[in-house]
């Protein structure tokens, strides 16, 4: 179930909630992940994927190719409905996106180079496409980048699922309790009005000093720092570093939002 357009994820509410942070490219640790939680995983549970399944790791396909399977599996569960498997939009799929029209920028060329600043170089290599060749074709005009762009969209759909999946993620999940956002949020705004701050607020995150917006816990999976599980009465981060050489960190959450356990790979 989905609000606001498909923009915000829905959840039940009084069941144990599974949320996963960053991945970054990193498939074998999200293989190992998977492993533990479906071992772990009861009717009645959902679980929340964080974003920033891409960028940095060099495994990035292999990382979407496994979501998929992680996803198929739990599904096919008895008691386990599609939307019990929720993936949010981290900031490198929110660039991704960005990259895919890249054409329509006002300066690609620097766009670009921020982006590549931020990690999305390996998500590039892994649909078959080259920075070089989009610095390339983003100096010889819009046609030519228009070209590239096209190129990597007909790569991406070489892959089963791949599309698809990409075109499910939602912003944000909620319940009656609880909020699970990607890098954080604006506390001083409503949450139809975050927009990019799912993406880049990770500092108005650290500022939450009492419930927001009547939810008793907000949960998030990517911290710039990596500081791993850090947990306040409002709030839990969790980002262990997964490809930056850390590990890949996740937590299951009891309908309050206590901590019921946590798993690593």
């Amino acid at each position: 179930m989905s609000t606001e357009q498909g923009i915000f994820a829905t959840l039940r509410s009084g069941g144990r909630i599974w949320a996963v942070g960053s991945i970054h490219g990193e498939a074998g640790r999200l293989a190992a992940i998977g492993e533990q939680i479906g071992a772990r995983f009861e009717p009645g549970d959902q679980i929340v994927f964080l974003g920033n399944y891409s960028g940095h790791g060099v495994t990035v396909s292999e990382c979407i190719d496994q979501l998929l399977v992680i996803r198929r599996d739990l599904v096919a569960r008895t008691g386990v409905d599609c939307a019990d498997v929720v993936f949010l939009r981290g900031a490198q799929e929110e660039m991704w996106q960005k990259l895919l029209t890249l054409q329509f920028a006002p300066n690609p060329s620097q766009v670009l180079q921020w982006m590549v600043a931020q990690g999305i170089e390996p998500t590039i290599e892994a649909y078959g496409a080259s920075v070089d060749d989009a610095m390339l074709a983003a100096r010889e005009g819009v046609l030519s980048l228009t070209r590239w762009t096209g190129h990597v969209r007909q790569n991406i759909r070489a892959h089963d699922g791949h599309t698809q999946l990409m075109s499910a993620l939602r912003h944000a999940a909620f319940n009656d309790d609880l909020l699970f956002v990607h890098a954080g949020i604006d506390p001083h705004r409503p949450l139809s009005a975050q927009s990019d701050s799912f993406w880049w607020g990770g500092s108005g995150f650290a500022a939450i000093a009492e419930p927001y917006g009547g939810y008793k816990r907000v949960i998030r999976g990517f911290d710039r720092r990596h500081g791993g599980l850090q947990e306040t009465p409002y709030t839990v981060s969790l980002d262990a570093g997964c490809g930056f050489g850390g590990v890949l960190l996740a937590a299951l959450f009891a309908p309050d939002g206590a901590i019921l356990q946590t798993l690593t790979a």
